[in-house]
């Protein structure tokens, strides 16, 4: 089914925000809705990114140029999917840029967002001379949500 025109916006925000985290680095799904100007919308970034097209060099983003592993949740867990292996991929894809990827009490999947979280008021692209936070460093904000 072909996507409303502000649905097709709102995919491209989500994939363009990707795009900008650096690798070795971690945010979470509200962060890019807050980043986007959607702070309400933290589980439609997550949509998004479950329906990122497949390598496919023919679509303007795809699993190859949008680096999806590099969203977790607001409490640093990598969100556990319908098939067990999409976190175990997702936690080898950061273990490749260098993440630590720890088990917590209850066998969940955990990134330390003090050491590799990514957390800027404002898109690297969209700076504009503007300050931003430097990387890891959090605002006295809930950013994280």
């Amino acid at each position: 089914m072909p996507r409303s025109d502000e649905a097709q916006a709102f995919f491209h925000a989500v994939y363009s925000a990707v795009q900008e985290i650096p690798p070795g680095k971690v945010t979470s799904y509200g962060h890019i809705a807050k980043l986007i100007g959607t702070p309400q919308r933290p589980r439609q970034v997550g949509v998004c990114l479950k329906h990122l097209p497949a390598a496919d060099p023919s679509a303007r983003f795809h699993h190859d140029n949008v680096p999806w592993q590099r969203v977790i949740n607001a409490k640093g867990v990598i969100s556990p999917r319908s098939q067990p292996s999409g976190a175990r991929n997702q936690a080898a894809a950061l273990q490749a840029e260098g993440v630590t990827v720890t088990s917590g009490a209850l066998g969940e999947l955990m990134v330390d967002f003090g050491e590799f979280g990514w957390f800027p008021r404002v898109l690297p692209s969209e700076e504009g001379g503007g300050v931003g936070l430097s990387e890891g460093e959090e605002d006295d904000e809930d950013e994280l949500g």
